[in-house]
């Protein structure tokens, strides 16, 4: 077995009763598109695979214990990877690709392979796929306060009145955002198609709901 199937299979484990939006569908759609933008833009693809395949991998600890994921992401990434015997230097950037990767932090990631990371993460967050999520985020639209990323969105107000429209400017103000944020051009041509979605999306809900 590999260190990228043995990782794989580690993480796997441990988020096998993940409920958030941070589960192993999330952990595999994160890193086929991070070797998408790496086939175009160049990095350490073993690097840039490990970094995606951990980034998430303290999630449960941060549902459990509190804290930053990322920062309990990185612990557990250093021991498995130095565990596993790899070359400590390729331990330190795929620890620094992780700990720089969360969006809501404005992290700038100090390597390409980390831009990639952080790119990948954010696209999964678009489309028809980050529509998905976010609502799995916020509990099916139950509580925006258990949804990542948004705490400081002005749709917080919209939200406490009125479900579907604080959702709707939600969702139109998000992809201007994580466009904006986005580092390579890679990235960018992946995130417009999946932007168009979400902008159909918003067109479509705020229609069949009245909403001017």
């Amino acid at each position: 077995m590999t260190l990228i199937e043995k990782t794989r299979q580690f993480v796997a484990d441990v988020l096998a009763d993940e409920p958030s939006s941070h589960e192993m569908s999330h952990i595999e759609r994160v890193e086929s598109t991070c070797m998408l933008i790496q086939a175009e833009e160049g990095g350490d693809l073993q690097v840039i695979r490990l970094a995606a395949l951990l980034h998430d991998v303290g999630v449960v600890k941060e549902h459990r214990e509190g804290g930053d994921h990322a920062v309990h992401s990185a612990e557990i990434a250093h021991d498995l990877l130095m565990k596993e015997g790899l070359d400590p230097s390729v331990v330190d950037h795929v620890v620094s690709c992780i700990c720089t990767h969360r969006f809501s932090r404005g992290n700038m990631a100090g390597s390409l392979e980390g831009q990639i990371l952080q790119d990948a993460d954010r696209i999964d967050a678009l489309g028809a796929i980050g529509i998905f999520r976010a609502v799995m985020s916020m509990g099916a639209l139950r509580s925006l306060k258990h949804s990542s990323g948004i705490e400081k969105s002005s749709s917080r107000n919209a939200y406490a009145t009125d479900p579907l429209d604080g959702f709707a400017e939600y969702m139109q103000m998000k992809p201007f955002k994580i466009m904006n944020g986005l580092n390579t051009m890679a990235a960018k041509r992946i995130a417009e198609g999946r932007i168009k979605v979400m902008h159909q999306y918003v067109d479509a809900l705020r229609s069949e709901t009245s909403y001017k």
